[in-house]
């Protein structure tokens, strides 16, 4: 078990350190912004289960911070992608 949160951890760093990246060398584009929010949506499922204990639970208790985190994330997407024309 403690290699497995090893993993995880590492994993979230290094998906931390590429957004990082992408955001301090001005890399910012559409398809990349897309991959970002997937990204952060796989760090936040990565935290849901095994930092807040969640893997070992049912699905529908999972599933509430799961939803709360892709309606945020659609939120952020649709904000970015909807353009906004003020007139």
């Amino acid at each position: 078990m403690k290699k497995t949160i090893e993993i995880v951890w590492a994993t979230l760093i290094l998906l931390s350190l590429f957004a990082f990246l992408l955001g301090y060398l001005e890399f910012i584009g559409t398809i990349l912004v897309g991959f970002l929010l997937l990204s952060t949506f796989i760090k936040g499922v990565l935290v849901i289960d095994y930092f807040m204990g969640l893997k070992e639970i049912q699905l529908r208790y999972r599933l509430i911070p799961m939803v709360w985190l892709s309606i945020v994330l659609s939120l952020i997407a649709l904000a970015y992608y909807l353009p906004l024309s003020i007139t």
